[in-house]
C-alpha cells in the first residue's frame, strides 16, 4: 500500500526558499518514478518536475533554474528545493508516484494530499 505524505510547505517572501519532502512511496523499487506538481485555486494541475530511478530530471519551463528535484533511493524522501519563489509559485503541491511513469503529466497512480504554499 503507497500513502504518499508532503510536508515542508508554508508561507514565504518573494525570492525566498521552501523544501518540500514527500515520504511513503517505494524507494527501493527502482521501478517507481516520482514528480511534484501544483495546483493553484482556479486552475488546473500542473507538472512541475519528475525525476526516476536513475536520476533523470525533468522540469517545468516555469521553474527551470530556481526548483531542483531529487530523492534519498535508499532512504526514502522525495524533495523539491525551491528557491526565488515568485507569488505566481503560490499553489498547493503534490507529490505522485507510480511505475514506469516518468513525466510531467497527471497519470501518476498514487498522489498525496498536498502541501499548501504561499508566496506573497
Amino acid at each position: 500500500h503507497v500513502q504518499l505524505v508532503e510536508s515542508g510547505g508554508g508561507s514565504v517572501e518573494a525570492g525566498g526558499s521552501l523544501n518540500l519532502s514527500c515520504v511513503g512511496w517505494p524507494n527501493t523499487d527502482n521501478r517507481y518514478c516520482t514528480a511534484w506538481s501544483r495546483q493553484a485555486p482556479g486552475k488546473e494541475r500542473e507538472g512541475v518536475a519528475a525525476i526516476d530511478s536513475d536520476g533523470t530530471v525533468k522540469y517545468a519551463e516555469s521553474v527551470k533554474g530556481r526548483f531542483t528535484i531529487s530523492r534519498d533511493n535508499a532512504r526514502g524522501p522525495l524533495y523539491l528545493q525551491m528557491n526565488s519563489l515568485q507569488p505566481e509559485d503560490t499553489a498547493m503541491y503534490y507529490c505522485a508516484a507510480d511505475v514506469y511513469r516518468f513525466g510531467l503529466g497527471s497519470g501518476y497512480r498514487y498522489w498525496g494530499q498536498g502541501t499548501q504554499v504561499t508566496v506573497s
